[in-house]
């Protein structure tokens, strides 16, 4: 019985680490550009022209479509989508060692 348990326990481990790296590189690879804006938050613009917002303290955060955000260097960008579990999975991959 104790060979199944612990047979088990290396599996969930094993589970858990491929989740939390495939989730690290999904984020990367997907990610196209991260605008910093004035208000010192980040706008992460991702690859299939959707966008995800990050507060200045690193939280991700809701952000309703179409409303305009100012850019560090002056830009305008519009907020096209709400990727907040694409943002939240960005965060976490970048707390993990």
């Amino acid at each position: 019985m104790f060979k199944h348990t612990a047979i088990k326990h290396t599996a969930i481990a094993a589970a858990v680490w491929l989740l939390a790296s495939s989730a690290h590189a999904m984020t990367d690879t997907f990610v196209k550009e991260s605008v910093a804006l004035k208000d010192g938050s980040t706008v992460h613009i991702f690859k299939d022209g959707t966008m995800g917002m990050e507060s200045r303290f690193g939280h991700p955060f809701s952000m309703p479509e179409g409303h305009a955000m100012q850019a560090a260097d002056g830009r305008t960008i519009t907020m096209r989508g709400n990727e907040l579990a694409r943002v939240s999975l960005l965060v976490q991959s970048r707390q993990q060692p």
